[in-house]
């Protein structure tokens, strides 16, 4: 999610999550060679378990790249050959390199020899006109000869010629099943779900059939959601038990990295989906949304944001049930 998962996204989803995994958006790895790395690469140790996700097609520049991550902290490195962006094409790597398998292949291998962390793969089903039934199976069955640790499948196919980066995430049917398949044949190798899951009840759903499942935009659009994760699948607290306690626990963190220069909309944009659904969510939104973005907007501007909402877990237990 190239724009959207940056560390101020990550730091805040952390505070919501304990043990989900979080990833960083795709970066490039002529910008991780060649680029600032305490801006593109640093993070927060909260943050942890976090992966690096790469986008390259060339396995030496693939390997210096993750080196570099793997020093940085990194608990994995994840190479991209899903996403369908225009400006990835133009780049030669993403979802066009699903037509070359053996490169992908070579790539995961030189970046295995590289660093010690998992290395693993985000695919499609395919591309274009390819079949997924036997393209698929070729390309998992390389980057599994290769070395690689786990495969993430969003269970599209990505149309290169036709539809736009935006199409690509809506208009290409799912095919979950076809996922389902691929972890039926490869029993002892860790295969992730992704694409179209919107709900944790769908999540649960999913996870009888493979070994987890990622959340893209649904953790985005309505991050509440990721409150439930820790109980839920790893019997344990959620970290706090609302989201408006998750936003007062996120206020020094904004203060700490205003005081580095950054702008109170850098971070208060993550959090426009957090209240969706309750009461008061629209003025939340609308708040932050026309006031954060002005020069000097402080934590004020939050907090009289958050006073908006209603807080239900404040309320009585048989208000909430009703």
């Amino acid at each position: 999610m190239m724009d959207w998962t940056d560390r101020h996204c990550r730091f805040f989803h952390r505070l919501l999550t304990r043990r989900a995994l979080l990833y960083t958006e795709m970066l490039t790895t002529g910008a991780v060679i060649h680029g600032d790395r305490g801006r593109l690469l640093g993070f927060d140790p909260a943050e942890h378990p976090v992966a690096l996700q790469l986008g390259g097609s060339e396995p030496r520049e693939l390997a210096a790249a993750a080196r570099i991550g793997a020093e940085f902290g990194y608990d994995e490195i994840n190479l991209n050959v899903g996403c369908p962006s225009d400006r990835v094409q133009d780049g030669r790597f993403g979802a066009c390199l699903m037509a070359e398998p053996q490169r992908v292949a070579d790539s995961v291998a030189a970046m295995k020899a590289a660093v010690s962390v998992p290395v693993t793969v985000k695919c499609r089903l395919g591309i274009d006109d390819q079949d997924t039934e036997e393209s698929l199976d070729r390309f998992v069955d390389g980057v599994i000869a290769a070395g690689a640790d786990a495969i993430v499948v969003h269970a599209r196919k990505a149309w290169l010629q036709g539809l736009s980066p935006r199409e690509n995430r809506d208009v290409p049917p799912l095919d979950h099943d076809r996922v389902y398949r691929l972890k039926a044949r490869l029993p002892n190798f860790p295969v992730i779900l992704n694409g179209g899951i919107r709900t944790l009840d769908e999540a649960e759903a999913h996870l009888a059939h493979v070994d987890g499942v990622m959340l893209g935009r649904a953790a985005y659009d309505t991050p509440s959601l990721l409150l439930d994760v820790d109980p839920r699948f790893f019997g344990e607290p959620a970290p706090f038990n609302s989201a408006h306690a998750a936003v007062e626990a996120l206020i020094p963190y904004i203060e700490r990295e205003m005081g580095k220069g950054a702008r109170l909309h850098d971070i208060t944009r993550h959090l426009l989906g957090l209240f969706r659904g309750v009461p008061g969510a629209r003025g939340f939104r609308r708040h932050l949304a026309t006031e954060a973005v002005k020069p000097g907007a402080g934590i004020a501007v939050l907090r009289e944001a958050l006073a908006m909402v209603l807080d239900r877990s404040r309320e009585p237990a048989q208000t909430r049930a009703a």
